[in-house]
């Protein structure tokens, strides 16, 4: 098929998204232009997130993230401020795509947003990044501000469903960690004290699990060849240093949950 048609047939099918006049048609609507996996459908898959609609906004989220990298760029633009239903997914889209440039969205999600569902997806894409893609100088800042973040998670979020999900970001984090072991040590200490003193029993087994498939996975798998994209990598390490600084005046003031004034002046954006 060549791209005049692919484009036809994007159009074609968000004329179909548009015109979907029940709940089950835009589910499938959606389903059917998510599977095209193509740039065009970017806009329209975003929109879907906000709709009052479960199945459409999966089939939206899966969409995303196969495309990848391009919806990026329009995801962080577009994230709802005032709809947390429609940020939560987007923040899983960001999540599952792993780009580097989400990461400070990542971070401010995970630590400050007030939507559990919101703080709950970005906890568990904090360990997921794609942190082979970061250069050498800025991958140690980027996943120790992730571990500081994902430990105040587990220990300190009021919800068990989020720090059931910053454990499994803790347990993906370890085994992607290569270069200080002593980080590893530390999520396993910190492991070992959620398991002892959690009061959910589910994150308390989350937390068990977690530590013996660290212990199993000692050695990081080798990842595939891929084409790095073009990343403003400057842009991404001078807002890590700028939420650093401001990081510490708010631990200095005693409440981490001052997080959220620096979650907006970086505005959710990398």
């Amino acid at each position: 098929m060549s791209i005049i048609e692919n484009d036809s047939a994007v159009e074609s099918l968000i004329r179909a998204v548009e015109a979907a006049d029940s709940a089950s048609l835009l589910v499938t609507a959606m389903e059917n232009l998510a599977a095209t996996q193509q740039p065009a459908a970017i806009s329209t898959l975003i929109a879907a997130l906000s709709y009052n609609n479960p199945g459409a906004a999966v089939a939206a989220v899966d969409g995303l993230i196969q495309i990848g990298e391009p919806a990026v760029d329009p995801i962080l633009a577009q994230l709802d401020g005032h709809n947390y239903t429609a940020r939560a997914w987007a923040i899983r889209a960001l999540a599952g795509i792993g780009d580097p440039r989400g990461l400070v969205t990542l971070l401010g999600a995970a630590t400050a947003d007030f939507a559990l569902s919101v703080r709950r997806a970005a906890a568990k894409g904090l360990g997921s990044m794609k942190w082979h893609w970061f250069p050498a100088d800025l991958l140690e800042i980027a996943q120790e501000e992730a571990l500081e973040s994902l430990l105040f998670v587990a220990q300190q979020d009021d919800e068990w469903v989020v720090r059931y999900s910053a454990v499994v970001g803790l347990q993906n984090l370890a085994v992607s960690i290569t270069r200080y072991p002593e980080w590893k040590t530390q999520i396993q200490t910190a492991l070992h004290g959620i398991i002892d003193q959690d009061t959910s029993w589910a994150v308390r087994a989350r937390a068990l699990q977690a530590q013996q498939q660290i212990r199993a996975d000692l050695t990081p798998s080798a990842q595939p060849p891929e084409t790095i994209p073009n990343i403003d990598w400057q842009g991404i390490l001078d807002t890590l240093y700028a939420r650093k600084g401001v990081e510490r005046d708010q631990v200095l003031a005693g409440d981490p949950r001052n997080y959220k004034q620096l979650t907006n002046e970086l505005e959710f954006s990398s």
